[in-house]
């Protein structure tokens, strides 16, 4: 269900109360003008998860691109050292 902008708007400090409670069983409030889903509040437990989550398939999606063009080419941390004129065991 989608609430109204109001309503969402005065029931904010129960839904933060059952965010409290519930954590990520709590279910997210859908709201719009309208009913239109417009925005969405949800625990912050969930928000943290979908941050999680959307960066490891940015990193997949990552890993899947450059695999696609690895052309198998590999250089030792040694060979860009010596190639930049770093010592390593100054490091």
């Amino acid at each position: 269900m989608v609430d109204t902008i109001s309503d969402a708007r005065k029931d904010l400090t129960r839904h933060v109360a059952r965010f409290r409670e519930q954590g990520l069983d709590a279910e997210p409030v859908l709201f719009g003008d309208r009913r239109r889903p417009e925005a969405a509040l949800l625990p912050y437990e969930m928000f943290q998860l979908l941050l999680d989550l959307a960066e490891d398939a940015a990193i997949a999606h990552r890993v899947r691109e450059r695999t696609e063009t690895d052309d198998g080419t590999r250089v030792s941390l040694a060979d860009v050292a010596a190639e930049l004129g770093v010592d390593l065991d100054e490091l």
